[in-house]
């Protein structure tokens, strides 16, 4: 429950207002109620679950591991206001304890010969690539329909989100079970999210997040004095995203070939066999054996696995160039990102493709 605070009993006034009318809005929708009705549920269990960290911090009685990481997380979230001019509010300067290792369960779903993912639109967020849920099993419940559909289906346990301001988001304890940076890195995703977010664009969003996440944590490093981050590992990140892009690109080529279903399922085969051997070669030529993403690329592959890097990763080189083209500044870094995000879809994405190739 809420601990007692004015701020947070102005906003459960204002939640016992706004909360039903929002709900109304989301069941006046096509998508089953029961859908929306745990979305509403879940959201509103995590409001409830909030309390201040200044609160626990304070508290003798809770975890010291829990009350030392949530001291680390408030130099970071200061810092993210500070110093990257992300939004200064009270998100992540709450705590909930939610007893799950993921707040939500993404639900991935592509056709089988496309890339294109399946779309869900709600009236705050816009249409996003996936389809969240609070509980585990309604996820797998939901990813069990979509394959008897035909549906490439993947899901993905989410730490944290951000409700574009509409809430204070809290720090939540599934985004706990990571070291103090990762944390920071966290925050200033979700609060990128916050700074600016276009409806109806997931790659711009994540891409975006991603970026300020990456640049946001070496500046983060280097002002505490800390060296940059190990750069094998982060040289190494880069080359799989990479492969794992490529292999996206060379899907999308052959989905568009006038083949029949046999054949496609037999080259869409062989194209994950060819991410898989070009991943083991990348390893044992260049990584020196280095085995941290032998889980991912031995696990089942299908198109909707493939999503998360597109979406994510796709424009991270193009937020990279236009920070550079704004010198480093902060403020004129999100003003640019704003004037490209209130361009039309297509003309937005020619422009990141412009800045990319530069």
């Amino acid at each position: 429950m809420i601990r007692p605070s004015l701020s947070l009993g102005l906003l459960d006034r204002v939640l016992r207002v706004l909360f039903p009318g929002v709900l109304l809005l989301l069941l006046s929708g096509c998508t089953s109620v029961s859908y929306y009705s745990q979305l509403a549920s879940g959201q509103l269990q995590l409001l409830r679950a909030r309390e201040p960290v200044q609160e626990v911090i304070s508290d003798p009685r809770r975890d010291p591991n829990l009350r030392a990481r949530l001291v680390q997380s408030q130099a970071a979230r200061t810092f993210a206001s500070q110093q990257l001019h992300l939004p200064d509010n009270k998100s992540y300067r709450l705590y909930a304890d939610i007893g799950r290792p993921f707040v939500v369960w993404n639900v991935f779903a592509t056709p089988e010969f496309s890339l294109s993912p399946q779309n869900h639109c709600f009236p705050i967020a816009g249409c996003v690539a996936y389809r969240g849920y609070y509980s585990q099993g309604a996820a797998r419940g939901e990813a069990a329909l979509q394959r008897l559909q035909g549906m490439d289906v993947s899901i993905g346990g989410v730490e944290a989100y951000s409700t574009l301001g509409w809430f204070n988001d809290p720090i939540i304890s599934s985004m706990m079970n990571w070291g103090d940076e990762r944390l920071a890195t966290l925050i200033f995703h979700e609060l990128a999210h916050q700074r600016f977010y276009v409806k109806d664009d997931t790659e711009f969003n994540e891409s975006f997040a991603t970026f300020v996440e990456q640049e946001g944590t070496r500046q983060w490093r280097a002002t505490r004095g800390l060296a940059p981050d190990n750069t094998a590992a982060i040289q190494r990140r880069d080359q799989f995203i990479q492969l794992v892009l490529n292999t996206r690109t060379r899907l999308e080529q052959l989905y568009a070939l006038p083949l029949s279903a046999d054949q496609m399922r037999q080259r869409k085969a062989a194209e994950f066999e060819r991410l898989r051997s070009d991943y083991r070669k990348m390893r044992d030529d260049q990584w020196a054996g280095d085995k941290r993403y032998d889980a991912w690329i031995n696990a089942p592959m299908n198109n909707a696995r493939l999503l998360p890097f597109g979406l994510y990763d796709q424009w991270v080189p193009a937020f990279a160039a236009l920070y550079k083209q704004m010198n480093g500044d902060w403020t004129k870094f999100y003003a640019a990102v704003e004037k490209l995000g209130a361009l039309p879809a297509d003309e937005r994405k020619a422009a990141l493709k412009a800045l990319a190739e530069s």
